[in-house]
């Protein structure tokens, strides 16, 4: 039988490793694009709510190819799809620095995204396989290590050729993780392919319909709602009205379908629900805070985005520190401990930043962040693990998309209410205004951190997990790729 002290599968580590290194790209260059926005858009002469759009293009393309993961998994074998999504960002980062206008450079940046929205979620399916239902703590742990490098080294290394080079070569930063990913994989990584006497799957074209561009439609109508400071704008109303009614035509639709595109019936799981409701209300926390963080330091106390950079790498640390506690521990009691210790542990190194002003102390500040990083890991990491207990082999790829979608929608709808907080929230002119405002945002992000808090109780305990992981020890591995495995209930 597995227990919590077992050492992690060599194989299932060596699959982690090879696919994080293409990852790394995807999430460098997320972190990196975040603080070149404003040199962007002095480069290429456009106005800021145009460049913009190389951010939300990108984003867009990301939610609507994510739903295609579960169904590429099946017809076309985890390999397969994992290098073609590896090459299509590689095409669209060198597409990027080639760019010759805004329009082109944005045309770029979807290519990237359609690459990166199937990369997150095979990518989590593909190593939650191979573990089998096995230390799926230690598993996330190195799952999530390019999300954990990524604040670290992004905004440091985008500051830094933001400053001294061209905007170009922000693009050329994700060049060697595509290379060094695509050998990687091509020669160590199995053919799962399905065999020509296996069953193809068909597309479910209407299924798609409803859902990607119904996830696209939300995230749009959030992104104006942040980048325009208002819920109430007709730009705003009428995305959110048509991605919603979407999502939930395509729920009904699923609802009925033997095989949908992603099986919305899994939210029923206790496992998978509970950590997607999770996972959307952690955006306004987590996501919605770091908007505020780089404001507070740019506008409140005159830094550049590379000092911002700086002075947000102790939340970075704190997050590495962390993980390397977090997994082993949810494999041995729980995801539901760890999740709610970490957010308050968050809301309590959250809440300083709604007493600071221009002039508070740089090192206690730093301390504060360094806690706040501690608390993230101990967040993302237990929660990621939780939506996969007690799965079903072919159910991974569906809990993949559905969790990776709360995530996407949870940090872009934290990021709208918290940046329409701090807007409403400035009523006059001066530091002493500015600072208010950002009083009032942290509070916000503070009360929900504990809000989440509350909500982790419905996450599975120790009995759950323990359970799962005896009855994963217990079943067979499959010979095949394509065969079904069970991983405990």
């Amino acid at each position: 039988m597995s227990t919590p002290h077992e050492k992690l599968d060599p194989k299932v580590l060596k699959i982690a490793l090879i696919l994080v290194v293409g990852a790394l790209a995807v999430v460098f260059d997320t972190t990196i694009v975040s603080v070149a926005l404003h040199q962007l858009s002095t480069s290429l002469h456009v106005s800021v709510s145009t460049i913009q759009w190389v951010t939300t293009g990108y984003m867009l393309a990301l939610g609507v190819t994510v739903p295609l993961s579960t169904w590429a998994l099946a017809r076309f074998g985890g390999k397969r799809v994992w290098m073609f999504a590896l090459t299509v960002f590689l095409i669209g980062s060198i597409g990027s620095s080639l760019a010759w206008n805004a329009g082109s450079l944005i045309a770029w940046r979807v290519v990237q995204g359609l690459g990166g929205g199937l990369m997150l979620p095979v990518m989590l399916t593909l190593v939650m396989q191979a573990a089998s239902g096995r230390q799926l703590g230690r598993t996330a742990a190195w799952v999530a290590l390019p999300a954990l490098l990524g604040p670290i080294l992004g905004p440091l290394v985008g500051g830094a050729i933001i400053t001294n080079l061209s905007w170009r070569f922000m693009f050329w930063v994700n060049v060697p993780f595509c290379v060094v990913g695509l050998v990687l994989a091509g020669v160590y990584l199995a053919k799962d392919a399905p065999t020509a006497s296996a069953p193809r799957p068909r597309l479910d074209v209407w299924g798609l319909v409803l859902l990607g561009p119904g996830i696209a439609a939300v995230i749009l109508g959030l992104s104006n709602a942040g980048s325009n400071r208002g819920f109430t704008r007709v730009d705003v109303v009428a995305w959110l009205a048509v991605g919603i009614a979407c999502l939930a035509a395509f729920t009904m639709y699923a609802l009925r379908r033997h095989d949908p595109l992603v099986d919305v019936r899994l939210l029923a799981v206790r496992s998978v629900g509970s950590s997607s409701s999770v996972l959307f209300l952690s955006g306004f926390s987590l996501f919605g805070a770091m908007l505020l963080l780089p404001l507070y330091y740019q506008e409140v106390r005159g830094v550049t985005a590379l000092v911002a950079g700086l002075m947000l790498v102790p939340q970075g640390l704190g997050t590495l520190i962390s993980r390397q506690i977090a997994g082993p521990l949810t494999d041995r009691i729980g995801s539901r401990s760890i999740a709610t210790v970490g957010f308050v542990i968050v809301a309590a190194s959250t809440l300083p930043f709604a007493f600071v002003d221009a002039t508070s102390n740089t090192w206690v500040l730093s301390a504060w962040l360094l806690i706040r990083g501690i608390g993230l890991g101990a967040v993302t990491m237990p929660v990621m693990t939780a939506s996969y207990v007690g799965l079903d082999r072919s159910q991974i790829a569906h809990s993949s998309v559905l969790t990776r979608t709360a995530q996407q929608i949870g940090g872009s709808f934290g990021t709208a209410v918290l940046a329409v907080v701090l807007e409403q929230s400035i009523t006059g002119s001066g530091t002493a205004a500015l600072v208010s405002g950002f009083h009032v945002a942290f509070w916000w992000a503070t009360g929900f951190s504990l809000a989440a808090t509350a909500l982790c109780a419905w996450l599975p305990g120790r009995t759950q997990v323990r359970a799962a992981a005896a009855r994963a020890a217990t079943t067979p591995t499959p010979a095949g790729a394509g065969e079904t495995e069970r991983v405990g209930r």
